[in-house]
């Protein structure tokens, strides 16, 4: 038991801290990315050196008067200063504030985090400020959480506006100042030592040495933070002077991956090798990497040839002075070749080539070497590929389509699925949710004689055939069901897993294994006899109280704005305790339970209740539900606009909880509930009275 806590806590370590930053820093550089290709494109085609500039590699293709879109001077003799400079200065630097703050503050967060940027971009006049833009962006929208935290909720109707108009003003007049004086310096600073740093690597000739960092640490999800916060900063600021930047290739090659993918088809065994060819197809050319990180988790020696591959990728544009123009993103071979500078396409070409092939040829060497133990544990069934794909998604810490779609493929049952199970550590809610909605899509399948229950992850009890759990859970589910089908999602509302599994169970029944199928019927949402009442798992008796007293007006709320999760929590906790369904202990429970395994269903909803060890604060059944229009940064990049809070004891609240499952699990509907003018607009909606 010591062994699976020290495990489930380890999201509150050093390594998903990285990995946070490092999703943080990704989320505000991949939802401009589209600007990035866009100024790549500009780059690669107007600048001097460009395919259509003065200078440009091919004679026939140049335009004297590229000036116009490039910068400098016409043929003519105007001079102009193009789209590269303005954009690469200005457009992408404020699109980038604008986003950190959005995402710290909402949109009056985002216009506080462009003033404040730039105010550091004119500060630092010379510099490419996408490090400056990083922090002022939300730190300034920070800061303007802060400030109207101390007035929030205190304010005369009518005059909300005024006053968030005002103080926004104000912070951003404050903050623009102060980058201007004052972070501009120490950010052009920090920017010529990282940058001089890294040309130092390359004068010497040492930057293949990177991989030595960047290739275990793709692996573990880390390396958003060395991409987006030095490599694509860097990188920018040397295509601005130079036209293209070797750095945008360090963890974007698609060569590793692809050779490693390769070595398992030819090579590998078991699932690993049965599902390496469609790997690799998304690999290199959908660019998605994350898809060949389980087969390296199963065999970490495998590790050395990416390691190797990546070296030599580098090494290779490196000795052909050959880059990219922009970020290749997602790392597609499309993409590479679309961004590859003009005059670079030999050099880049190669490098994914030469680097695909040592990768290869090392990962080859470590398969031949150990493929007669990897026979043999194939053959009696020890499959640690499965084990790797979810802790993949673990290290992740969200759902993934792709592993999803890796886990699907060796996840087939053998026996027939008729008793499928949610787990979760509580068994209260999440659990209740996701079965009420995979539920929903066997029955619209016309799939019968399969039964949807939930239960505690302690109270599996070897009846299941197929047990869903997030993906932090799956190892603990596995102890207890080890006979069972597992399949590990990140989301419960809308994982892409749920429709493998019901194709799988339809494609058993069109195969035959119908003959001996289940009699039991397609049970509802609270329905699991096999628990009692205090785990909150069990089907509602006919002493439950209605739905009505679970559910009330007074326990709907709707704000404007936003709050930190744990605010969100504390009243959460609030309405349940005044409700006289929890004890004051409850919020405790319900903070650690984040602290294992987050809450966040997807579609915008987040269902906080407490642990299974918090039975005792528990006195009654209630949801507390609150729509925070300004949203809640639920962590690992997820965006919560609705948290329902639980408290669960006997099943009065699994009812809802399954009809809230499916009105989230639509879009539509989910449209509608945020679009709810009133709180008892809201209240009537999720009671099922409209809608």
């Amino acid at each position: 038991m010591s062994s699976q806590t020290s495990t489930t806590k380890a999201p509150g370590g050093f390594r998903v801290g990285v990995q946070r930053f490092g999703t943080f820093l990704s989320g505000m550089i991949m939802p401009n990315i589209a600007a990035f290709i866009a100024w790549g494109l500009i780059t690669a085609l107007f600048i001097p050196s460009g395919w259509l500039g003065a200078e440009g590699p091919v004679e026939w293709m140049r335009w004297p008067d590229a000036a116009f879109l490039g910068g400098g001077v016409a043929s003519d003799g105007t001079e102009y200063t193009g789209l590269v400079g303005p954009i690469i200065t200005f457009l992408l630097p404020l699109l980038i504030a604008f986003t950190g703050g959005n995402v710290v503050y909402g949109h009056r967060g985002g216009v506080v985090g462009a003033v404040t940027a730039f105010g550091v971009i004119i500060g630092a006049e010379g510099t490419v400020m996408f490090l400056g833009a990083m922090i002022a962006g939300p730190g300034s929208a920070w800061i303007l959480k802060t400030i109207e935290k101390l007035w929030d909720g205190k304010i005369r109707a009518g005059f909300e506006m005024l006053v968030n108009n005002f103080s926004a003003g104000f912070v951003s007049f404050f903050t623009a100042l102060a980058a201007f004086f004052w972070l501009a310096p120490i950010i052009r600073w920090l920017t010529d030592l990282l940058g001089g740093a890294v040309g130092w690597l390359v004068s010497t000739g040492l930057i293949p040495l990177a991989s030595i960092i960047v290739e275990p640490a793709k692996i573990l999800f880390l390396n958003n933070a060395i991409n987006h916060g030095v490599f694509t900063p860097i990188g920018t600021e040397q295509s601005t002077s130079l036209g293209k930047s070797l750095l945008f290739l360090v963890e974007a090659n698609p060569g590793p991956g692809a050779g490693l993918l390769l070595a398992l088809t030819v090579f590998g065994v078991g699932a690993a090798r049965a599902t390496a060819p469609g790997a690799f197809i998304i690999q290199f050319l959908g660019g998605i990497h994350e898809i060949y990180f389980p087969y390296v988790l199963a065999k970490p020696s495998l590790i050395v040839g990416l390691i190797a591959g990546g070296a030599t990728g580098v090494l290779t544009n490196v000795i052909f002075d050959s880059g990219l123009v922009a970020p290749a993103s997602p790392g597609s071979i499309f993409a590479v070749l679309i961004q590859t500078a003009p005059g670079s396409h030999l050099g880049v070409i190669l490098s994914v080539v030469l680097s695909a092939a040592v990768t290869f040829a090392v990962s080859a060497l470590f398969l031949l070497a150990s493929r007669r133990s990897d026979l043999a544990a194939d053959a009696a069934g020890r499959d640690s590929f499965s084990a790797a794909v979810a802790q993949t998604q673990a290290n992740k810490g969200k759902s993934s389509s792709v592993l999803g779609g890796l886990s699907a493929a060796q996840t087939t049952a053998t026996k027939t699925i008729e008793n499928v199970i949610f787990a979760c550590d509580a068994g209260m809610g999440s659990s209740a949710m996701g079965a009420g909605v995979l539920r929903k899509k066997i029955k619209d399948a016309g799939i019968e004689g399969v039964s949807v229950t939930n239960k505690a992850i302690a109270n599996l009890d070897g009846t299941a055939d197929l047990v869903v759990t997030q993906a932090q859970l799956t190892d603990r589910a596995r102890q207890n069901e080890p006979d069972a089908v597992h399949v590990s999602v990140g989301q419960f509302m809308n994982a892409p897993e749920y429709d493998d599994v019901v194709e799988m169970i339809r494609a058993q029944r069109e195969g035959g294994a119908e003959d001996e199928a289940a009699e039991t019927p397609d049970e509802p949402a609270a329905a699991d006899a096999a628990q009692s009442p205090d785990e909150g798992t069990a089907g509602a008796s006919q002493d439950a109280p209605p739905s009505d007293a679970v559910l009330k007006r007074e326990y709907v709320r709707i704000h404007p704005g936003s709050v930190s999760r744990d605010e969100a929590l504390a009243e959460a906790a609030g309405i349940l305790e005044s409700a006289g369904a929890v004890t004051a202990d409850y919020l405790q429970a319900m903070k650690d339970r984040e602290e294992t395994v987050s809450t966040f269903m997807g579609n915008g909803l987040a269902i906080p209740h407490g642990t299974d060890a918090a039975k005792d604060a528990v006195l009654g059944s209630a949801l507390a539900v609150i729509r925070y229009d300004g949203g809640v940064d639920w962590g690992e990049g997820d965006t919560a606009t609705f948290v329902i809070g639980i408290a669960g004891k006997g099943g009065a609240h699994l009812e809802i909880l399954a009809s809230v499952a499916q009105q989230f699990g639509d879009d539509d509907i989910v449209a509608k509930l945020n679009a709810a003018s009133s709180e008892q607009e809201l209240y009537d909606m999720l009671a099922g009275e409209i809608g």
